[in-house]
């Protein structure tokens, strides 16, 4: 099924906008770019939509990884941040095209993929599920560990939760994250405290030579993979600011929200690591001491996981839209919650740790191509224009054939890089598990798709100097 330019237009693309700053009214409105009339809202509105999601679990269990590839606190911590800086660098960019277009990634990638945009729709609709799962996991553990009942039916009330905030859509999700930023840095803030005051948090590095070096480079990786990940939900939630915004700013909160709350909890996460290990929620019940203060812990480890699982289901919903299903956003928004049920289950059904690293890598390995093919367009396409309507804008179908096929052979290309259970690339195997993939990915991408558009540009401008 594809989705033409005229489609993005179409009735069960539109409708119900939110019409300013705290108007929950349910937003049925999908992929249908956002008109000028109809923006608003101030670029530090950003900061706490991107900060507030990755204060969760999820960052804290990542950061742990470190000390389980043997790095110690100081590499680990450093390895992580390399990661988390590059990702947050593409998100923060791609941010800045929702007040440029008025509307979501998936829907600004028609331009570069045209009806093809039905691939990585597909791929982004199961990544969201994906990471609805991965938060959902210590969301629903922490609840259950708090009121005594079994993980399924806590599960299903984080799962309820989230559902009904993603139904409301765009400005409820906004309103959330401002509250709960607070919330969560105010609980982790005294996680750390406790944390630092009784445990001993520089751990040292347990491998060395090429293994130390293949296990920095991984870690790496993981910390790109956390970041990068929101790469395609990027435009979703800056669609609603006037054109009018600075981009800059645009840039700064989305890009400044991102590093410092997965460098804070990542942080944790790494010191954390003898204390809490798999056992996430208990580990931090213990760590606060138990009693009233552990509880609370466990509490906002719920509400944590809920802030974030919501950004997965409103850009689960416009990515469904973006297919070309024709589906009303918010019942496209409870749908990707009901499939994460199933895919949290079996997250904990067996080894923890390897299913969630598995888990984390394969569902951003396509990013960097569809980053790289969609940039490269944008940069042809953009000139001089400040603003640019994505339903309006041809594709030509050779153009998007070779987009397609350069998403595709990239990821074939990076494969031997990969390092997961699944995909372990004789690359990565010789190169002591260092998993370069990412980079293998984009740069693929960018020399194919770059190239193709270069040599197929405009014999007019071809013989400009």
């Amino acid at each position: 099924m594809s989705l033409g330019s005229s489609a993005l237009n179409a009735s069960t693309f539109s409708g119900r906008r939110p019409s300013g700053a705290g108007d929950l009214t349910v937003e049925t409105h999908g992929i249908a770019p956002v008109g000028a009339d109809d923006r608003y809202g101030h670029p530090a509105r950003l900061f706490t939509v991107w900060f507030a999601p990755q204060v969760n679990m999820t960052g804290v269990f990542t950061g742990t990884l470190a000390i389980a590839l043997g790095l110690g606190f100081w590499l680990g911590l450093l390895a992580m941040v390399i990661g988390t800086v590059l990702g947050s660098l593409v998100v923060a960019y791609l941010s800045t095209w929702g007040p440029r277009t008025g509307a979501g990634q998936l829907p600004n990638s028609r331009m570069a993929f045209g009806g093809f945009v039905v691939v990585p729709g597909i791929l982004q609709w199961g990544s969201s599920i994906a990471w609805d799962a991965l938060v959902g996991l210590f969301g629903g553990e922490a609840l259950a560990t708090l009121l005594g009942i079994p993980f399924w039916i806590a599960v299903l009330v984080v799962l309820a939760v989230q559902g009904v905030v993603g139904f409301f859509g765009y400005e409820l999700i906004h309103r959330l994250q401002a509250v709960l930023t607070i919330i969560l840095f105010v609980t982790f803030v005294v996680f750390a405290a406790k944390l630092v005051s009784g445990h001993d948090i520089v751990a040292p590095a347990t491998v060395h030579g090429a293994d130390l070096v293949g296990a920095f480079v991984f870690e790496v990786t993981i910390a790109l993979s956390l970041a990068i990940s929101w790469a395609s939900y990027a435009a979703d939630f800056s669609r609603y600011l006037p054109a009018s915004s600075p981009r800059v700013q645009v840039f700064g909160y989305t890009f400044a929200g991102i590093a410092l709350a997965y460098t804070f909890v990542q942080g944790i996460g790494i010191a954390a690591a003898a204390a809490i290990g798999e056992h996430t929620a208990a580990g931090v019940q213990a760590v606060m001491g138990g009693g009233l203060l552990g509880g609370l812990a466990l509490l906002v480890i719920a509400l944590a996981a809920i802030g974030s699982g919501v950004m997965n289901d409103y850009s689960g919903s416009l990515a469904l839209q973006t297919i070309g299903i024709r589906v009303r956003r918010p019942v496209s928004a409870v749908i990707v919650t009901v499939l994460a049920f199933f895919l949290i289950l079996w997250l904990h059904a067996a080894d923890t740790a390897t299913r969630f690293t598995d888990v984390l890598l394969l569902v951003s390995y396509w990013i960097p191509a569809f980053v790289a093919v969609v940039v490269v367009d944008w940069a042809i396409r953009i000139g001089g224009r400040a603003t640019i309507d994505p339903a309006t804008e041809p594709t030509g179908r050779r153009d998007a054939v070779a987009a397609l096929i350069a998403f595709v052979l990239a990821y074939l290309i990076a494969m031997p890089f990969m390092n997961t259970t699944l995909i372990q690339g004789p690359v990565a195997v010789a190169w002591h598990g260092a998993d370069i993939a990412y980079f293998v990915n984009l740069v693929a991408a960018l020399v194919l798709y770059g190239g193709y558009r270069w040599l197929a540009r405009p014999r007019s401008r071809q013989s400009q100097p």
